[in-house]
């Protein structure tokens, strides 16, 4: 019985002439262990894309296996951060020197924090969908930083519409009233008759993409959440309680804003975020009043990737 197997990649040319863009492998599940920028330790479940071109025309393919075994190591030896990154896609060159001069690797996964509640004190867990793309093209190397942060939009011209109303009910009410007491208006304003109007808000979502710079050392997870969360004034909760629920209308009531408005938010924030070397932004408010979505997108541009 022979005990050499056939290698058909190895063994074998191409009766279809060409070079490859990239090949490889989608939708890997695997558990890995990623680093924050404390150096704080994730698990996390990740769906992985491996990738390498296939610079050699006539040749019959790339190693799979061999990508596939570089991210069973990275499962069970090391961590998630921007150096590893780097180096595991050393590794899938080094694994096909003479085929391929780039190669790339895409990480989707949700990033859990626990947060806290708005004033009673008790903390949730929300979960931020994530994705981490490396790649290696001919040397250079760059890491693409791809999150989703969710949160309350109040619509400021059916705030103004609903201010209109109440007003108008309050004529209407104290219309043949002489003197007015202050806690006569106070109980009016505590009924269904007083508030006649509501502005209407939604659950909406900023999709942050950004590349981090050169000399960036970590991978800036929670920096960027916070950020982003502290610029919108309204994320969406987690552990609520009645007074958290108030204090969260309180924070929607002030903080009326259009599609354009967290757009233009977002994009002063990035502009000055140190790590930032680009960035495309789209925001995506999922309209309670209208059966289609209002929808802003901003980039700074700066690489094809990032252009609208």
């Amino acid at each position: 019985m022979s005990t050499t197997m056939p290698d058909i990649a190895a063994e074998l040319s191409t009766q279809h002439l060409g070079t490859l863009d990239w090949v490889g492998m989608s939708e890997i599940d695997m558990p890995l262990m990623l680093l924050d920028e404390q150096n704080n330790e994730h698990r996390i479940s990740a769906r992985i894309d491996a990738y390498v071109s296939l610079d050699v025309a006539d040749a019959k393919g790339i190693h799979m296996s061999r990508l596939y075994l570089a991210l069973e190591q990275l499962s069970a030896e090391g961590h998630v951060s921007i150096s590893s990154l780097r180096s595991l896609l050393e590794s899938f060159l080094a694994t096909h020197q003479g085929l391929s001069q780039s190669a790339r690797v895409v990480l989707r996964f949700d990033y859990h924090l626990r947060r806290p509640s708005l004033l009673s004190g008790n903390v949730g867990w929300k979960a931020y969908p994530v994705e981490l793309n490396a790649e290696m093209i001919e040397g250079q190397f760059h890491c693409d930083l791809s999150l989703d942060v969710t949160y309350s939009s109040t619509c400021p011209c059916s705030a103004a519409l609903a201010r209109q109303l109440i007003q108008d009910a309050f004529q209407q009410k104290f219309a043949d009233t002489a003197q007015l007491s202050k806690e006569d208006v106070t109980e009016w304003l505590g009924t269904t008759e007083g508030i006649v109007a509501t502005p209407h808000s939604q659950r909406s979502v900023a999709e942050m993409k950004v590349r981090l710079t050169e000399d960036a050392q970590q991978l800036p997870l929670v920096t960027l959440i916070d950020s982003a969360e502290e610029a919108l004034k309204t994320p969406v909760q987690a552990a609520v309680k009645r007074e958290d629920e108030q204090e969260f209308a309180r924070l929607n009531g002030q903080n009326n804003m259009f599609c354009e408005d967290a757009a233009r938010i977002l994009k002063h924030r990035l502009n000055n975020t140190d790590f930032v070397a680009d960035f495309r932004v789209r925001v995506n408010h999922y309209e309670s009043l209208h059966a289609h979505d209002a929808v802003s997108i901003v980039t700074k541009g700066l690489t094809n990737g990032f252009k609208p």
